[in-house]
């Protein structure tokens, strides 16, 4: 049994966030596993989603201090996810490097998806 079952993100404009989580989780390979008029879901297994979008007029991201990191396989994943990521929409927050600070094999991307949410992409294993 896994201590988070799934997060959701409010967001004003689900085609929108679709177009964007469709590419940058796609280069780690997570898919849409369940989709509805006001939502949207993202992970290996259909109808078990580890992200949902959820349509909420007026949301808003959290403040700072807040982010997402998704586990990536490689490094090339963490690459992937930064590119794609910001050729769907995405703003840079720290691009594709280590970051010895947080563990001698930390390899990590940092995004702002369109709707304002801080994501990072990360890769612990050693190159």
């Amino acid at each position: 049994m896994h201590p988070l079952h799934h997060l959701s993100f409010g967001v004003a404009d689900l085609a929108q966030a679709g177009h964007f989580y469709d590419a940058a989780l796609g280069a780690l390979g997570l898919r849409r596993v369940f989709e509805d008029d006001e939502a949207i879901g993202y992970g290996f297994h259909d109808g078990e989603d580890l992200l949902c979008l959820k349509l909420r007029p007026g949301a808003s991201a959290p403040g700072p201090g807040f982010h997402l990191a998704f586990s990536a396989a490689t490094r090339a994943a963490v690459q992937a996810f930064h590119a794609a990521a910001l050729a769907h929409g995405g703003r840079d927050n720290g691009p594709p490097g280590l970051r010895p600070d947080y563990g001698e094999h930390y390899y990590a991307a940092f995004v702002i998806d369109p709707a304002g949410h801080a994501i990072e992409a990360v890769c612990k294993a050693a190159a």
